[in-house]
This record gives C-alpha cells, structure tokens and sequence, in this order.
C-alpha cells in the first residue's frame, strides 16, 4: 500500500465522525485482472446508511448524499513547461508532486459544492486539484498553475474524472454507484473512499481497497523490465532487429 493510502487510513481513523450513523458498504470485485484483451472494467459500488451500533433508533433519517472517491496508486510526478526557443522545444521550469495518484475519479449524487463547502472537499482530498497542493518548494503559485495542468491532462487520458451524477439512491438511505475502469488503468493497489453527507457535514465514511493487476503474458513482460532491465533491452532490440529484416525480406519479395 502506497504512502499517500496508509495517510488517508490513519486520517480517517482519527477524524471517523461520532454521530448517530454508519455506513455498510461493499464492491462488485476486489480484483481486476488485466490481460492482453482488457478494454476496461466495470466496477460496482453500493451500501446502506443505518443507525449506528447501539443505538436506540431503527432508522435513520436524511436526505443523504453520498460521494466515492476512487484513487490509484500513488507516484511521484514531475510538470514541465515548454517554450519556443530560438526554433527549438525546451522544458524551461518544472515541479514535481510527490505521492501524486496516477488514478481519480469522484462520483457523487450531485453537484459537490451543492453537497458541502469547498474548504471540506479540498481537507478531504476530495477535488482533484487537492492533490496538487503538496507540490514541493515554496512557490505554491506556480504549483498550482502547474498542477492544474497536470490535471488537465491526466483528465484528457482519462484517468481523472467527476461524475457528479454516478451516484444514485435506489431507497431513502440505498446507494448504488457504478465506475468503469479505462484500458490504460495503472495496475496497482487502489483505494474506494465513501463519505456520507447530511447538512453539509461528513457524518460517516468508509474505506475499501482493491487491487488492479497483470496476469499472464502481460505480466512476464512487466516483471522482466523491472527484474532484468538489460536483458529485457537486448531482447527488444533484438525482436526489432528481426521484424526489421523479416519485413524488409517479405517486401523484396
């Protein structure tokens, strides 16, 4: 489990809201398994908000609403600015963000800042710009000029998104949400956070994990590149060496 994961657990085991709620929650799978054919996946969330245990009351009152945040493993990354010098591309400045998710995506069961405050979605590393803020260095302008941009792209990659209407109650207090995994999904450990809403205010919430990983072929290939990095370069280039000539041999002919 990554650094930025095991935080968010240990925050959440702290600041766990006391009130008369509890959420029990639950996914579709806790494995996706990513092969040669893998186009995306499908994944399920749903749950109930009750009374909390050993209360006194049967049910609980709302309205609620409820908003997931699925987060993927986390990186370090690096956001470079590109200028036109002189007729040629340069990185000219850069800054990198430390335990950056290389997955987000936030459903929810309306607009967010309908739901709560902005400070509170920001706290809770709810909107995906939150996760800039840990930018390093002192100048926290130019992180977030940067990191708004990194957003942008990674949104365009589709590996960050707001679905602020994929959360739907099937009941006064039944939720289900559904999030579909793109093709380029990072493999790795991932976290599903559920945070219960009522007034504006967190009064319960949730966390589950669940992994993303190669089988097969797929991951003979990834374990070689990190294993044996040389011996999996020579291998490439002597496959490309081969398709070159095969390809040049069939051509002639």
């Amino acid at each position: 489990m990554t650094r930025l994961i095991a935080a968010l657990l240990i925050v959440l085991s702290l600041v766990a809201p006391a009130g008369a709620e509890r959420l029990v929650s639950q996914l579709s799978n806790d494995t996706v398994e990513i092969t040669s054919s893998f186009d995306g996946e499908r994944m399920t969330f749903f749950g109930t908000i009750a009374p909390d245990a050993g209360s006194d009351e049967k049910f609980v009152e709302g309205p609620f609403h409820v908003v997931v945040v699925v987060l993927g493993p986390t990186q370090d990354r690096v956001a470079r600015q590109m200028t036109h010098n002189f007729g040629i591309w340069l990185n000219t400045d850069q800054v990198k963000f430390d335990n950056f998710p290389s997955y987000f995506h936030v459903l929810s069961s309306g607009r967010l800042t309908d739901i709560t405050d902005v400070t509170t979605l920001t706290t809770n590393y709810i909107l995906p710009e939150a996760h800039t803020l840990v930018g390093n260095g002192d100048d926290w302008w130019k992180a977030a000029v940067f990191g708004r941009q990194l957003v942008r792209l990674m949104s365009e990659q589709g590996l960050f998104g707001i679905q602020e209407n994929g959360v739907n109650f099937l009941s006064d207090n039944f939720y289900s949400a559904r999030l579909t995994l793109p093709s380029n999904a990072p493999p790795g450990p991932y976290l599903a956070l559920t945070y219960v809403f009522k007034d504006g205010a967190i009064i319960a919430r949730k966390s589950e994990g669940f992994a993303v990983r190669k089988i097969g072929f797929e991951r003979f290939i990834a374990l070689s590149a990190v294993q044996t990095p040389l011996a999996y370069g020579i291998i490439c280039v002597i496959l490309a060496l081969f398709t070159g000539w095969l390809g040049g041999v069939i051509f002639k002919r």
